[in-house]
């Protein structure tokens, strides 16, 4: 039996449609209401919370290997509590209900932005950690604590391994998250920044997640990229794949300062969140390459799909999923 956390969100939907497709039994975490997820019967559906250590302890009774999925991706200063509870404290909880329980196996779902991701001057690789320096975000810090969870679970008796992917590409929900990208190009978003960071297929993060989980790996992380890419380029790939126009104006460091800082403006006064902060602006200009050979090494047969093939698919399941023309 096997529990995921998150199993509403991108990369924990997809597990679930993998898992239940080998026919494995899964429970499956959710907290108000049990989410629309297609291909995913079978599902035991549990409801809790991983703030809430009894519930989280009940549905834990009988799994031998836990997926901790959930997390509050934001980089939105107003959401710097919730990330806080939910990255490090619920964290801490799906580490200490595990060894409660006896669950033999914990993979955890972390984050590139926990490695320190403003990194211009080498390629990125496990071996490296968030500090000050290197990352300009709390959801990095946030996720940094999130593994020291991780680790202390492990030197309690634990077994575990850990997972760092870049931007993940799927059909999820293109309202919120890194399916947002989607969204803006098939309404045409003008903009572009000459920045790079690794891009990664959600079907091939899954895979790698089922591999890992059943190996005899303990104690690791490994970065999940399939491809190194300039952002204007993925954007161009998406639009043609949309048949809509590619970006064509450049954000310089200058207009980007103001961006940020009318957004913040328009944030307060809405509550939404800003289309742009100060630490995306950064992020967006970086020119960030990742190293994603230790994977490879460790799963000679595993491979990473071609980014272009990953764009055509997704954006074909979107054209479905939001009645696209």
């Amino acid at each position: 039996m096997i529990l995921v956390t998150g199993a509403s969100g991108l990369v924990g939907s997809h597990l679930l449609q993998q898992l239940r497709h080998a026919g494995i039994a899964v429970k499956a975490l959710y907290r108000e209401s049990i989410p629309i997820i297609a291909h995913t019967e079978g599902v035991e559906w549990v409801k809790g919370d991983i703030l809430d250590i009894v519930a989280l302890e009940e549905s834990m009774v009988g799994v031998d290997q836990v997926y901790h999925c959930a997390a509050v991706v934001s980089f939105n200063p107003a959401k710097q509590k919730s990330m806080q509870q939910t990255n490090i404290e619920g964290t801490a909880n799906v580490v200490n209900a595990c060894i409660n329980i006896g669950v033999k196996r914990l993979l955890f779902v972390s984050s590139v932005a926990a490695l320190g991701r403003i990194r211009e001057d080498q390629p990125i690789n496990e071996t490296m950690n968030w500090t000050p320096e290197t990352s300009n975000s709390m959801y990095g810090k946030t996720k940094y604590l999130s593994e020291m969870e991780v680790w202390r679970g492990m030197s309690e008796g634990l077994s575990v391994v850990v997972v760092n992917p870049v931007i993940i590409l799927g059909s999820g929900n293109w309202e919120t998250g890194s399916s947002g990208i989607f969204k803006s190009a098939y309404n045409e978003f003008p903009w572009y920044t000459e920045g790079m960071s690794g891009f990664v297929d959600v079907k091939d993060v899954v895979k790698a997640m089922v591999l890992l989980m059943n190996s005899g790996i303990n104690g690791e992380r490994f970065i999940l990229s399939g491809h190194n890419a300039f952002y204007k380029d993925v954007f161009g790939l998406i639009a043609t794949a949309f048949h809509k126009k590619p970006p064509y104006k450049k954000v310089t460091p200058f207009l980007a300062a103001i961006v940020w800082r009318i957004e913040a403006i328009k944030a307060f006064f809405s509550g939404k969140d800003p289309l742009l902060t100060k630490e995306t602006a950064l992020t967006a200009r970086a020119k960030v390459q990742f190293n994603n050979s230790k994977l490879l090494e460790a799963f000679p047969e595993f491979s990473y799909s071609p980014l272009p093939n990953s764009i055509e698919r997704i954006c074909a399941e979107l054209k479905i999923k939001y009645n696209l023309t």
